[in-house]
């Protein structure tokens, strides 16, 4: 990260600077009238516990007074506001004025919170769609990368973070210290050889906070990371659960599982030792120093007689006031440092870089008409030493079926992944239409592709809703008919509540098979010239797997297609077999010519027919 995070910070708030600066003027009215508040107390008790009569002479002697120190002037003020015939009837005025001033004051935090809650709540929504925005605009070698938990923990647990430390920040670490000065002021006005006595809190505070702050953000950090492995552990888990249940593993992973908490645990409790060591320690300074303040204030009123005993008192009170915010300031460079520690994070991916390149005068594509061409292709995955393919050169001429066909490992699904371009290639080219697929728009691209995977990704939402997934407005009818040609409809017509079934997680309530169907209907809605189907029947039985293979056919009349299988019973009608081992093509061919080479294809097909 080039540029500062307070700065990042600064630039993502900037679009709310009105809110922002409501809750500034707000945040000067609170402060403005909560210092009016302890005065007017100060004033109040000294009516109470005064004698009137004495605070009359006194008020006579301010207005003739040809030389007052501003102590004396706001005094005069204060008492020619609220001053009546009686002390009853000035009780009275000043009672009022204190219920005034702290309605106004409350008011004043009122609207500093709303506005402030406004734009700390449109800043982690906004972040928050960036990132997710982000996520979804990266290959997929980064998601190969990194853990599930730990992107859900930075989108859910750092951005909150960061909200803390937002409002935190503002709220405290720009209000509380105006409140601080606020209330110096005032003793400076009150008695400057004590107000000077009592500004030591501040800096002995401030050191101690700032070396406890740094801890903090360290050990932030590391409670971060660790909050992303308690999510991922907990997200992997979930997603297994069937496997967990079948190989009797839950005592394993609840032990995993508490290894982890264990670990979060001591990280937490650490930084909980610092933070909650800052109030006391701020509270023990204060008065500390408070109680030295009280001792030479008393002996100036007690024994010099060189200070008023309402100036005491006002001294007193405003001191003491002025301690809440010292140590409710004591907790906001824990709070910022968190977040800090978070936001650190959250740049780090929005920083992410996609590893595939977006041409800035990408090429439109609108219909697929000729060929697809594999030009001397050779990959690897992060680059990893190892190469996946070497050397890949063939075409799928448009209406053609060709299959790929190898051991595992060959690189057949990373030419499947190559086609729509969710990896770019290392070294030569894929031509579409005599366009380089790195120059070709991704959108436009995916938008003539349909592909059926082993693994069907299904969500957890309607029958309906899931075949017709990308598509913003489609007919039932056309729904209804891509469910017949995927021979769906009538397991679908089954279901509780038919095409509004909920199929849960991953469509974990239906079978492998009517799984696969689903998937086939959403291609088939989708209508996509090109089709890559990446051993789309491998893991389903006999009845399945006819039903599957049956809606395939139908899906494939008529289509440029691409398919990937381990059952070569599935392939034998293709165009053209293309045979991969250690990611080069050893031979291809239609099926009888490659049966009469005795290569690699014959000795797999002998062994899955056992001949």
């Amino acid at each position: 990260m080039n540029e500062s995070i307070y700065k990042r910070l600064l630039r993502l708030i900037k679009p709310y600077w009105r809110q922002l600066t409501g809750s500034t003027f707000a945040a000067l009215f609170y402060v403005a009238f909560n210092s009016a508040s302890i005065w007017f107390t100060a004033s109040l008790l000294n009516s109470i516990l005064g004698n009137f009569q004495e605070f009359i002479t006194e008020h006579e002697a301010f207005r003739n007074a040809a030389d007052l120190s501003l102590n004396q002037q706001i005094k005069f003020w204060t008492n020619e506001f609220i001053l009546r015939d009686t002390a009853f009837e000035t009780l009275r005025v000043l009672s009022m004025v204190i219920v005034l001033v702290f309605v106004l004051k409350n008011l004043s935090l009122y609207i500093k919170n709303i506005l402030l809650t406004h734009v700390q709540y449109n800043f982690i929504t906004e972040l928050r769609n960036s990132l997710y925005k982000k996520y979804l605009s990266l290959s997929l070698s980064f998601f190969n990368k990194q853990k599930s938990g730990e992107l859900t923990s930075i989108i859910i647990t750092d951005v909150n973070n960061m909200r803390r430390a937002f409002t935190i920040g503002f709220q405290r670490a720009f209000v509380e210290p105006l409140n601080i000065i606020a209330f110096l002021i005032l003793l400076f006005i009150i008695n400057v050889q004590l107000a000077l006595i009592a500004i030591l809190i501040v800096p002995i505070t401030g050191i101690a906070i700032t070396a406890i702050g740094r801890s903090v953000r360290r050990k932030s950090r590391r409670i971060a990371a660790k909050i992303a492995d308690i999510t991922n552990i907990n997200t992997e888990t979930l997603n297994s659960i069937r496997i967990v249940k079948a190989f009797t593993t839950e005592n394993y992973e609840n032990k995993r599982f508490q290894r982890e908490t264990l670990k979060f645990f001591k990280l937490i409790l650490r930084r909980a030792r610092l933070r909650l060591l800052a109030v006391p320690l701020t509270e023990i300074i204060g008065v500390c120093v408070a109680v030295v303040l009280i001792i030479i204030g008393g002996r100036k009123v007690l024994v010099d007689q060189s200070m008023t005993s309402e100036d005491f008192l006002r001294f007193i009170l405003v001191l003491f006031s002025a301690l809440a915010p010292i140590r409710l300031l004591s907790n906001v460079n824990m709070e910022i440092q968190t977040g800090m520690a978070s936001a650190e994070r959250v740049f780090r991916k929005l920083d992410s870089k996609s590893d595939i390149f977006i041409h800035p005068n990408a090429y439109h594509l609108d219909s697929f008409n000729n060929t697809i061409e594999f030009k001397k292709v050779s990959f690897t995955y992060n680059n990893e030493v190892d190469t996946i393919l070497t050397d890949v050169s063939f075409t799928i001429k448009k209406g053609k079926v060709v299959a790929l066909v190898g051991e595992s490992g060959a690189g057949k699904s990373t030419i499947a992944d190559l086609v729509p371009r969710f990896y770019d290639v290392k070294n030569g080219a894929i031509l579409i239409d005599g366009h380089d697929l790195r120059e070709v728009s991704t959108k436009s691209l995916r938008n003539l592709m349909g592909i059926v995977t082993q693994e069907t990704i299904l969500f957890n939402d309607t029958i309906r809703a899931n075949i017709a997934y990308g598509l913003p407005e489609v007919d039932d009818s056309d729904v209804f008919s891509a469910a017949k040609t995927a021979n769906a409809y009538d397991f679908i017509l089954e279901q509780p509540d038919g095409f509004d079934t909920i199929i849960g997680d991953k469509g974990v309530r239906l079978s492998g098979g009517q799984r696969q169907r689903l998937a086939i209907a959403r291609a088939v809605l989708d209508n996509p010239p090109i089709l890559i189907l990446d051993e789309a029947t491998s893991s389903l039985d006999t009845r399945s797997e006819k039903l599957v293979q049956e809606a395939l056919e139908r899906l494939m009349n008529d289509r440029t297609v691409l398919v990937i299988a381990h059952r070569l019973s599935t392939i034998q009608k293709a165009d053209k077999i293309i045979v991969l081992e250690k990611g080069r093509i050893t031979e291809s061919g239609t099926h009888k010519n490659l049966l009469d080479k005795s290569g690699l294809y014959k000795r797999l097909y002998e062994y899955q027919f056992n001949k």
